[in-house]
């Protein structure tokens, strides 16, 4: 239970943040989970609903809780780091983190290739190439959608996977395709009607898109992937030597 003063005009703002702040911390308040409403915690500490709207203000900034519409204040999850220094799949990074990864394949398509794919997958352009969509989880808490473009190579051996799997990485290399290396583009994006529906957020919410290609130590490509991530799951840290910026 938070602290009261004998004297409630005397709470400021910060106060109520940092106790807000050391429940979260103390796990009372945890990631995912929807915080009393502004009128319970005026009412529980003993202030105006304006002090509580200050405190959040607060605890938004430092990226602990997050206002949705029709949800009020929710816990938000911590940031969980990834570093581009060498190549782990999404699966391999959370179990080396100590985490659990999980995900669901929503939808598997054959359609004709566009300029792009047909010219890093080497096939002709409108060549049929296997694509899926799948949700991706960590520590149960949805933090991803992730779409995947699949060489021709590899399309029979990826379409028989079960839409739970875990790792596409290790179910490839369990049949000797063994992905070796990877590029990637971050770049801030709004969510699509159908990121929408699978994310659970309002259309053009805020998204981190991470486009991936993917390739065998021979230089072969495997995949094309695209990560569009929830605000506030997680964050990159690049070891860079000499990079290169594009302007968009």
């Amino acid at each position: 239970m938070p602290q009261q003063s004998e004297s409630p005009r005397t709470i400021a703002s910060q106060d109520i943040a940092a106790d807000l702040r050391r429940r979260i911390q103390s796990g009372e308040f945890v990631a995912g989970m929807r915080l009393p409403s502004e009128a319970s915690l005026a009412e529980e500490y003993r202030v105006t609903r304006s002090l509580v709207r200050g405190a959040m203000a607060k605890l938004a900034r430092q990226s602990l809780v997050l206002a949705r519409p029709r949800d009020g204040w929710m816990v938000q999850a911590r940031h969980h780091t990834q570093v581009f220094d060498r190549m782990l799949s999404f699966a391999q990074w959370a179990e080396a983190g100590g985490r659990v990864a999980g995900g669901l394949i929503s939808e598997r398509v054959r359609r004709g290739a566009d300029a792009r794919e047909a010219q890093q997958l080497g096939v002709r352009p409108g060549e049929r190439i296997l694509c899926f969509t799948r949700v991706r989880t960590l520590d149960g808490l949805v933090v991803m959608v992730e779409r995947s473009a699949w060489a021709p190579w590899v399309a029979d051996v990826v379409d028989a996977m079960p839409d739970d799997v875990a790792s596409t990485t290790a179910a490839l290399a369990l049949e000797g395709i063994r992905v070796t290396s990877g590029s990637h583009r971050i770049e801030a994006v709004a969510a699509s009607t159908q990121d929408a529906a699978l994310l659970r957020v309002r259309r053009s919410s805020p998204l981190l898109q991470v486009s991936r290609t993917t390739a065998t130590r021979d230089g072969r490509v495997v995949e094309l992937g695209v990560d569009r991530y929830l605000a506030g799951t997680i964050a990159f840290d690049v070891n860079a030597g000499e990079s290169t910026r594009a302007v968009v």
